[in-house]
Formats: C-alpha cells, structure tokens, sequence
C-alpha cells in the first residue's frame, strides 16, 4: 500500500474505481492528486467525502492534454492511469470518442511518466482477451489479445503501447488487467442498471437469455488488488486481477431482485447486443503469489450494494448528469 512519502497521481479519480482508488490511498496516508475530466462516469461527488483533506487536490483535465499531464506527473512517485471511456454499449455508437481517450490519453500519460522517470500502473480490463470458452477455462497474462467490441479494441491498442514503451524505453510500467469490479458509485454497468430498476420497480434489462456469464469482485478487493500491484509487482508484467465470482446473468439479475425486494417478473429479456461476448475469466496467479487474496465474498459485495443503491438514488442521480442506467442498444422483448 501507498504510504506518507507517496505522492499518487490518479487519472480517471472522480470514476468509480478511481474513486475507490483515492479512498484508498488517503486512508493509507499518501498524498493524491487527481485528474478528471468529469465527463459520463466521473463527478465531483464520488470524492465528497475527501473535502477539506489538504492531502487531496483535484484538477478538471484530460489526459490527452500534455502539458497538465507533464506538471502532475512531476510531483508524483507514481502514476495510476484509470482515466478511461469503459462502457460496450457507448462504444458501439462512439467508437471514435473511445479511442481518442483511451489510446491518445494513455499515450500522452507514457511520455509524461517516461520522461520524469515515474512509475506507471495501467488499469486495464480483462475484455482485451475477448470471448472466453462457455465451457470453462480462464485466460492468462500472456494470452493473445482478441478484443472484438470497440472499448475492449480501444483498451488493447493501450495495453500494447506499455508493452511497447516497456520494450523500446525500458519503462517503468506496470500493467494490472481486471475483471469486473462492482460496489458503490458504480453507473451503467450490469450490477447498477439491475439494482436502480428492480428497486424503482421498472423492467430489468437482460440480454439475449441471460446466459452470457461474467466473473465480479467487490470493489475495495480490486482496489487492493491493483494496489499491490504497484507496491510489489514487477516492471514489464502484467497482472490479472480476478478470483471473483462467476455467474450468468439471469442469475445475478434474480438475486439482485430479491436483495432489492422486486418481483422477479420485472426481469424483461430484450435483443441482444452486437458482437457481445458470452465470457471472460482470469486466472490469477501471478497475483496471488504477491500475497493478494479478496476479502469480501460476492454475497456480502452485493447485498451492501444494492443496500447502498437503495439509500443513494436521489445522491446517484444528482452525481451524473447523465442515465445512470444502461438502456438496451438492441430494442425489442426475446421470447
């Protein structure tokens, strides 16, 4: 863990894993700056909590922008870049707006850090690997990537930049690709869309039958995860943070009812996405010999989640000034 000497800079801070990231780095006495744009995930009210803590200081920019980017990385001893667009569904209609952040931004971040000598860690996804096997099996560090949605293309393209700079510069970063973490903050992503409209009583929206299968862990476990990461792991490798827990969809949508006491008739199933993948899963262990494992089991992440999201969706929605919520892409019920 980051310690008082530690002076991090979190790209992507006001999201919701960069927010968690922050929450986590403070309660372990380092300094943080944080850079946002504040653009659909992040706002000023996932780091309320932090107010008046002179340890703390925000700046509303891209990461694309060089010239802030080269002064906050000056002050740091390590650089955290979650800064990120992260949703499929928004992908599909803007894939030019994903790479521009996701590629540009992470490529403006590598010259600031290469040039003041800084340690990196990139937060990445587990969706470069692309479709996982239906029938089990979980993807290593060193497998091939093969994104095929245009946020996990955009991530990739990122991933393969550090590898480059890691090669060509002797750099000094390090890559942590995750499964899905889930927890309070969160917007769009399956967990919140589900949680929000079972408990306001409007139709759950799950896609295709439900089969598609995804693999969670509770925010603070990938946090720590990635963490560690940055404390122990090697330059040059990349880490996979999973040991989550793996389910389909329909499952997750009727256990999220029930914590949310909705009726499970609200579950509509609607057409699937285009090119949507049935499963990741990662295997571990890289991370594990780093003395890493989670703490939170699913069951518990997910009843204090939807427990947060019932207490906070006047909060939510006045954070965003967008749908917190993820509207089908695909119209029309399946049978």
């Amino acid at each position: 863990m980051p310690t008082a000497s530690d002076h991090l800079l979190i790209t992507g801070g006001a999201g919701f894993i960069g927010s968690h990231l922050v929450d986590a780095a403070l309660a372990s006495g380092a300094r943080v700056s944080v850079l946002d744009r504040l653009s659909i995930g992040g706002s000023l009210m996932n780091l309320e909590q932090h107010d008046g803590d002179p340890r703390l200081s925000f700046v509303q920019g891209d990461v694309a922008d060089a010239l802030v980017v080269e002064r906050l990385v000056a002050e740091a001893t390590l650089v955290i870049h979650a800064a990120a667009e992260t949703h499929v569904d928004r992908s599909i209609e803007d894939p030019v707006g994903f790479v521009a952040s996701n590629v540009l931004g992470t490529q403006s971040v590598l010259e600031a850090t290469r040039a003041r000598d800084v340690r990196l860690l990139m937060v990445s996804t587990d969706e470069v690997y692309g479709p996982g096997n239906p029938q089990g099996g979980l993807f290593e560090e060193d497998h091939p990537l093969r994104p095929q949605s245009p946020y996990a293309a955009s991530k990739a393209a990122a991933d393969l930049l550090c590898q480059a700079a890691v090669t060509t510069y002797d750099q000094n970063v390090t890559i942590v690709r995750g499964t899905n973490a889930f927890g309070p903050r969160q917007i769009e992503r399956v967990i919140p869309t589900y949680a929000v409209n079972a408990l306001e009583g409007r139709p759950v929206p799950v896609y295709g039958e439900g089969k598609q299968r995804r693999e969670f862990l509770y925010v603070t476990d990938w946090v720590a995860a990635a963490l560690m990461v940055a404390e122990r792991g090697l330059p040059g490798v990349t880490y996979n943070i999973g040991r989550g827990h793996e389910l389909e969809n329909i499952d997750l949508a009727g256990q999220i009812c029930e914590l949310a006491g909705a009726d499970p008739s609200l579950i509509a199933f609607v057409a699937d996405r285009p090119g949507h993948d049935f499963r990741y899963g990662v295997r571990a262990d890289r991370l594990s010999a780093l003395g890493w494992s989670p703490r939170v089991t699913f069951s518990e992440g997910l009843a204090r989640t939807v427990a947060w999201y019932r207490d906070h969706l006047e909060w939510l929605r006045r954070a965003h000034s967008v749908n917190v919520v993820t509207e089908p892409r695909a119209a029309g019920a399946a049978s």
